[in-house]
């Protein structure tokens, strides 16, 4: 089934699963899959590392607000997006117009777990990554909610096609 000129906009925590579950999500709705870091990677020629590195953070997030005017002219996607991308009241505005919002929830244990032996995140190079990832945790999650059209809970660690599934179907009848 193709949802004509609507996207589905992936929002969550670093680590919940967004671009996996995009991957897994996009041929249950018949749309297309981007991941806007790979996306902003590719117009910028830089990893979002070296981005991070060379550029600071607010020239990534200007970038990141650049990405999402462009993806969002453009309908039939699933697009899993940065872990800040939701955090601009703009961002959150330009992907309302074109589609739904939808936040993978994943518990702060399970993020911590995942995220353990990640070396490539750029918000978490201090000496204490889980001090880290517990602050944005709690700073980013009530934004994440109030951006959200509907939440998937994914507190017991099901698969990335059971997560899919429950956002297909939430999301079919929605649009």
């Amino acid at each position: 089934m193709e949802l004509i000129m609507k996207n589905v906009i992936l929002c969550g925590f670093m680590g919940c699963g967004k671009s996996t579950v995009g991957r897994a999500l996009a041929p249950l709705l018949g749309m297309k899959f981007v991941d806007m870091d790979k996306y902003i990677e590719t117009e910028a020629g830089l990893s979002v590392s070296s981005i991070f590195k060379d550029h600071g953070e607010a020239y990534f997030r200007v970038l990141e607000a650049q990405a999402t005017k462009s993806l969002s002219l453009k309908g039939g996607f699933v697009m899993a997006t940065g872990g800040g991308a939701v955090l601009s009241r703009e961002n959150v505005e330009v992907f309302k117009s074109c589609g739904i919002i939808v936040l993978i929830d994943v518990p702060l244990e399970i993020i911590t777990a995942r995220l353990e032996g990640d070396i490539a995140r750029p918000l978490l190079s201090g000496p204490s990554k889980t001090d880290e990832i517990r602050s944005l945790y709690i700073k980013r999650m009530p934004i994440y909610s109030s951006a959200a059209d509907f939440i998937v809970s994914n507190s017991d660690n099901r698969s990335e096609l059971l997560i899919a599934q429950e956002i297909a179907k939430k999301t079919i009848e929605i649009l």
